[in-house]
């Protein structure tokens, strides 16, 4: 019997090529690069978070102002915590019978609801037909239309003062609210919206038999809420910060609206810091509250009109 030897060779491990290398180095590089991204992360939040805190100070020492007594308000050594805290300067501000801040509220909501409420109305047409309309003469329009941002406010106080005496509405709410309702920014804005819609959808409409207005109303507008939101905020918050034109055609203490009056409460109370900054409170928590309402739409809205700050 013949024996048989079988010779063992060693075991050896296949040798590694050139995929499995960069393998195992992609492996062990995929911990580090998802540090540095955290790392990146945290240090843009943390920068997010200083900015904020620059821009919100500000309103947070008013806050905290106006619920300090008058003598802690006016101390030389600022302090952010009110010791005591009390409400009297709003109390004060809301009863002074020389000063209707409540009145003052009301006019310029009503003044500043009523100006964005005729700019929506002639901005929204007169937008569509020069974005989506063809006719002679639309881009001589346009540029009139544009050239008129670069005229400067100030130049037309007379012109617009000699129109609102003509027409009676001196010393009323009309005279804020109908000047400036023919918005050339809002035409430009709600233009660069309407640009970025898709034009199928009117043809399939147009197929479908509706008529140019039907277009207008069924289809382009229920796609317009996002710009509509964006241009009704700016228009309320400029007509509620006016301050120059109301000085300049509302006469009598209780037509005023509240930027107006708040500069003649000031003028009489300049070192009663703690009801000056509670009117500035009153004044501010409106268009905070309407921006919380509405910020989602004009995210979008200035997103898509290509309008980024």
């Amino acid at each position: 019997m013949t024996e048989m030897h079988v010779q063992q060779t060693p075991h050896t491990a296949p040798a590694a090529g050139p995929g499995t290398v960069g393998k195992a180095s992609a492996s062990g590089g995929a911990p580090a690069i998802v540090a540095r991204r955290r790392l990146r992360r945290s240090l843009l939040h943390l920068i997010l978070a200083v900015v904020a805190a620059l821009y919100l100070s500000p309103l947070l020492y008013m806050l905290a102002t106006s619920f300090k007594t008058g003598s802690d308000a006016g101390s030389a050594t600022p302090r952010w915590i009110p010791s005591p805290a009390t409400a009297d300067a709003y109390s004060t501000v809301l009863t002074a019978t020389d000063s209707p801040v409540l009145r003052w509220l009301l006019n310029s909501v009503l003044a500043a609801t009523a100006h964005t409420v005729l700019v929506l109305a002639t901005a929204t047409p007169a937008a569509y037909a020069l974005a989506r309309m063809r006719f002679r003469g639309r881009t001589v329009i346009f540029t009139a239309v544009v050239a008129t941002l670069f005229v400067p406010p100030m130049v037309l106080l007379i012109p617009n003062f000699l129109i609102v005496n003509e027409f009676a509405w001196v010393d009323s709410l009309p005279a804020v609210i109908v000047p400036g309702a023919a918005s050339a920014f809002g035409v430009f804005f709600l233009r660069q919206f309407f640009l970025t819609l898709p034009g199928e959808l009117e043809e399939a409409a147009e197929i479908d038999g509706c008529n140019r207005w039907q277009i207008f109303v069924r289809v382009v507008l229920p796609l317009t809420k996002p710009a509509l939101a964006t241009l009704g905020l700016l228009s309320f918050l400029a007509n509620w910060n006016d301050f120059l034109w109301p000085l300049y055609v509302l006469l009598s203490p209780d037509s005023l609206t509240l930027p107006a009056g708040l500069a003649n409460f000031q003028s009489a109370n300049n070192i009663h810091y703690d009801l000056l900054m509670a009117g500035a409170v009153i004044a501010s928590v409106p268009v905070l509250l309407l921006y919380v309402v509405a910020q989602r739409w004009v995210i979008e809205g200035v997103s898509r009109s290509g309008l980024k700050g």
